[in-house]
């Protein structure tokens, strides 16, 4: 019996640099049938789309559309479809030789409705020399709820690039939200979790971040980019509670909120107050800034804010 069919999904945007990198490590996954390869070009303005119709003679799929945003690029990508499992892949980051196989021989021995995580790291140019943050608390077989929690409670990332959904909770968790840009992925994917019966971790699969890109939207602060995500942790704040409305998860919900204050503080003072009065609502967070000897020293003389302010002001005019 052929394991089922895999749609890998590109959303991509001015990623001329790495794209063929990209697509060439999807096609490498083998294992059964070859995996559905659908590039969503998202208007972009390098030669990302004349890249990807090079690969159409090797099976990939390639459609192009005005930019209208990454999570706008994934849902188009996803209804033009036909997988029984779903594989997000960002235009600039890879799979590991063997990821996806390893995924579906894990899926195979787990009950429906399961989720699949992989092993990932961090690389700038070399993916061999990628960093592994092996004591990521998310690197073990969750339920949904303590995955969510540990999500909250911890400073993690949920990468795209480590998950392989069966169709049903993508379909489950409904359309990316187009309303986002900055932390599309941790929307989508806590609602995903959500829509879970278990997550299960495959160790033995690997994906790989490229990370330390000044375009990347991870790094953007424009105030579009701030709301997004203020947006975004209302979004996932609401997924956690209705999933369990316990104390437990509530700390874990306000550690979540307050973890954004510190995160976008002095950038947008009224989102921080926002995410801070949300952190109170839930109970309250004991989590502590993070930050150096300095900063620590610093914080318990004037209190965090201004500590934070200091720094950024020795940032800009280092003395």
């Amino acid at each position: 019996m052929n394991p089922p069919r895999v749609s890998i999904l590109v959303p991509c945007y001015n990623a001329a640099p790495y794209l063929r990198a990209t697509l060439e490590s999807a096609l490498a996954q083998g294992g059964g049938d070859a995996p559905e390869i659908i590039v969503v070009d998202d208007g972009s303005r390098d030669d990302s789309l004349a890249i990807a119709r090079g690969f159409e003679a090797r099976g990939v799929r390639v459609i192009a559309q005005p930019n209208c945003g990454a999570a706008a690029a994934r849902n188009a990508a996803f209804a033009a479809s036909s997988g029984q499992f779903i594989q997000f892949l960002d235009a600039d980051d890879l799979l590991a030789p063997g990821k996806i196989a390893a995924q579906l021989a894990r899926a195979a021995r787990e009950p429906a409705g399961t989720a699949l995580t992989a092993r990932w790291g961090r690389f700038h140019d070399d993916p061999a020399r990628a960093a592994f943050p092996d004591d990521n608390p998310l690197f073990v077989d969750l339920a949904p709820r303590d995955y969510l929690r540990r999500y909250g409670s911890h400073d993690c990332m949920m990468h795209p690039a480590a998950w392989l959904l069966p169709r049903a909770i993508v379909a489950s968790a409904g359309p990316w939200d187009e309303r986002l840009s900055l932390n599309d992925d941790g929307e989508f994917f806590a609602r995903a979790v959500a829509a879970a019966t278990r997550v299960a971790y495959c160790a033995d699969a690997v994906s790989l971040y490229r990370s330390g890109l000044p375009a990347s939207l991870s790094a953007q602060r424009s105030r579009r980019h701030l709301e997004s995500a203020h947006l975004a942790l209302q979004l996932i704040v609401d997924e956690m509670t209705l999933l369990d409305d316990g104390p437990a998860m509530r700390r874990a919900a306000a550690d979540l909120a307050q973890r954004f204050a510190y995160d976008y503080y002095p950038a947008a003072p009224d989102l921080v107050a926002d995410a801070e009065n949300l952190a109170r609502s839930l109970g309250g967070s004991a989590l502590r800034p993070l930050g150096g000897s300095g900063f620590q020293a610093v914080r318990r003389l004037v209190g965090w804010k201004l500590a934070r302010r200091l720094q950024v002001l020795a940032g800009k005019f280092p003395g």
